[in-house]
């Protein structure tokens, strides 16, 4: 009897402590601060698509364009 008390004490805590909510933060991680399309075309060769112009946004955002309308389902 005093066993199974035991264990449903454990499992009462176990689940009390398992309702519980941490804190969340953001947390600003260190990093570049220039835009996606003023990258080097030299830092990463491999990330060099067909199109696109290192330093231009426009032909950043119609890279983009073409790269999402080229997984859309419904343009096919």
């Amino acid at each position: 009897m005093r066993a199974r008390l035991l264990a449903l004490a454990v499992i009462a805590l176990l689940n009390v402590q398992g309702c519980g909510e941490r804190e969340q933060k953001l947390v600003k991680k260190a990093g570049s601060d220039t835009s996606t399309w003023s990258a080097s075309a030299a830092a990463n060769p491999a990330f060099k698509a067909p199109g696109w112009t290192p330093g231009d946004q426009a032909s950043w955002e119609g890279q983009i364009r073409r790269r999402n309308q080229s997984q859309n389902d419904y343009s096919r």
